[in-house]
């Protein structure tokens, strides 16, 4: 790691800290409102900044990646891999997840009071995340393909950006060169000012972790993280185990970098997705640090990073898995094996094409619950503690973008070795 993105890095890392002990006091000392009111817009405004920049960022480099293709066929080649990736990682996250929920049973052994008290307050209590219906697996294919590109750039439809930036490169590739070289240079200026931009806005990165990490804390508090401590618990350590086995036995097996590496140099990247608690909103910095620190070249990086942020959901998926096994202990539903296979395929499916936004868990959730019968309004019970948990699995998915970024780069043989700075 450079010294510039160490430098940062330990910024980040410091008002990380700083905000949560500052949310904690404004919780505890009854001023989370100031908090709310005057700090958190600073943290939204630099949310909004790194999202400025995904779409031009992703189309731009995407187009230029692809016309730089001296094959064409090793694009569905690395299609491929990157899709095989993303959907085997998933269906292990959400199988580890229900083994950790069955091994530790987290809604059990909760108070009688306590967990009356929670199905009552989820029973009145409306999520108008859960209530919206998702699309079913043949409308997101077929939303892949847009009407209007310049719709899909207003409503950050990434799958139909990153279909519209294949289909126009390969066409650039397709005409002379004295023609769609004044295209291609155009692109490639789009993409060089949007990473300066990247790297202007990540100066900000300090204040807008410290403003959003205190606003989160001041807002929730401690008790009811402390009343679902359990449960919290078993999520937590699903996500570790995910990122510790998985993602590492992957790097090893299938690259030359070395895990130790691997996840020193996303740090920056995991915890702007931790303190944001989107992939979406990460994308830019994900592509930087692993282009720039792991040697990924950009055309792998704008191609599995900003699919990845789509359709990879492995911290989402496997928190979806104990939070269906939690509710049914806590509900008294016995789940047999049929039901958690079940619970494994919903999930995997379901992750395709949700967003990489705060909360979008919630809608992929009520779908999963709906599969096995499980009431709706369960959601309530675990909604106190789905902002944390929701950044906590953020940063699990954008390391899964880049574990699978670094896999097929290296299986391609577009990953070069880091230079003498950025080890």
């Amino acid at each position: 790691m450079t010294l510039r993105r160490l430098q940062l890095y330990t910024k980040v890392l410091i008002a990380l800290t700083v905000g949560a002990v500052f949310g904690v006091l404004a919780n505890r000392l009854a001023f989370s409102g100031v908090v709310i009111t005057y700090i958190k817009p600073v943290g939204t405004a630099f949310v909004r900044l790194i999202s400025m920049v995904v779409m031009p960022l992703v189309f731009a480099s995407l187009l230029v990646g692809t016309t730089s293709l001296k094959d064409i066929r090793s694009l569905g080649r690395i299609g491929v891999k990157t899709l095989a990736f993303y959907l085997c990682t998933t269906a292990i996250a959400i199988s580890i997840g229900l083994l950790i929920a069955n091994g530790l049973r987290p809604g059990v052994g909760l108070p009688d009071d306590v967990k009356t008290e929670l199905i009552d307050e989820a029973a009145g209590r409306q999520s108008v995340e859960a209530a919206r219906q998702k699309p079913s697996l043949k409308d997101t294919l077929l939303n892949i393909v847009p009407t209007n590109p310049i719709r899909a750039f207003v409503d950050g439809q990434m799958l139909q950006i990153i279909f519209f930036a294949l289909l126009m490169g390969i066409c650039l590739t397709l005409i002379p060169a004295e023609r769609s070289g004044p295209v291609v240079r155009f692109f490639e200026g789009v993409n060089d000012v949007m990473v300066q931009m990247v790297h202007i806005i990540m100066k900000l990165a300090p204040y807008g972790v410290f403003a959003l990490i205190a606003a989160v804390v001041a807002d929730f508090g401690l008790e009811i993280l402390l009343l679902l401590l359990k449960y919290c618990v078993a999520v937590v350590i699903g996500l570790l185990v995910h990122v510790v086995l998985v993602y590492s036995s992957a790097i090893r097996v299938f690259s030359s970098v070395r895990a130790r590496r691997f996840f020193r140099g996303i740090r920056p990247a995991q915890l702007i997705a931790f303190s944001s608690g989107s992939s979406s909103a990460t994308l830019p910095v994900t592509i930087e640090c692993t282009s720039q620190t792991l040697g990924v070249s950009r055309y792998i990086c704008s191609f599995t990073l900003p699919l990845g942020a789509t359709i990879n959901m492995d911290g989402t998926a496997l928190y979806q898995g104990v939070s269906t096994v939690f509710l049914a202990q806590l509900y008294g539903m016995d789940l047999n094996l049929g039901q958690q296979l079940t619970i494994v395929l919903t999930a995997t499916l379901a992750s395709i094409g949700t967003a990489g936004t705060p909360g979008a868990g919630i809608v992929t959730l009520a779908v999963v619950l709906q599969s096995i019968g499980l009431p709706l309004e369960g959601i309530g019970i675990i909604m106190g503690v789905e902002r944390i948990l929701d950044m906590c699995r953020s940063a699990v998915n954008i390391t899964g973008d880049a574990a699978c970024a670094v896999v097929v780069a290296s299986t391609e043989g577009q990953l070069d070795r880091p230079s003498s700075g950025a080890a």
